[in-house]
């Protein structure tokens, strides 16, 4: 049903792209051939994941050290099939910036009912929670589609 998932955070170093490349490795480990990006809703444009998203995924065996995040564009909204966000206030972004991604636009945590707080400059623990969540969340995702 899906083929194209795209996640979105705020600047696309921290949780949207842990969200990709796990959600990616959740998929193809499945034998699922889905293509997921991410990009941010003002996102700090060509620079690495940040490192504790880096260090998190490395300990799950998935590398991120390709990522280089990116800014959301209306391009981005007509690829996908599915846009996963992490708060609400990124789904009312990407609603504005492309209405017909209106009915494909949900929260990661969408079946706990949950946002995914914004991890950035608030220490490792804040880190660690953030991730664990979007963990979670994808291995939800990943059974559903």
């Amino acid at each position: 049903m899906f083929q194209k998932i795209l996640t979105v955070c705020t600047g696309n170093i921290c949780r949207s792209p842990v969200a990709e490349y796990l959600l990616r490795h959740e998929l193809t480990a499945a034998g699922r051939a889905i293509e997921v990006q991410s990009a941010g809703i003002g996102a700090l444009v060509n620079h690495p994941a940040d490192d504790a998203a880096l260090a998190f995924t490395d300990q799950l065996g998935v590398s991120m050290a390709p990522h280089h995040a990116r800014q959301i564009a209306q391009s981005h909204t007509r690829w996908a099939d599915l846009i996963l966000v992490m708060q609400k206030h990124h789904l009312d972004y990407v609603v504005a910036l492309d209405p017909t991604a209106r009915g494909k636009t949900f929260l990661l945590g969408h079946w706990s009912k949950q946002e995914v707080p914004d991890p950035y400059q608030r220490g490792s623990g804040a880190h660690l929670a953030a991730y664990n969540l979007v963990a979670a969340e994808v291995k939800t995702w990943a059974s559903r589609v």
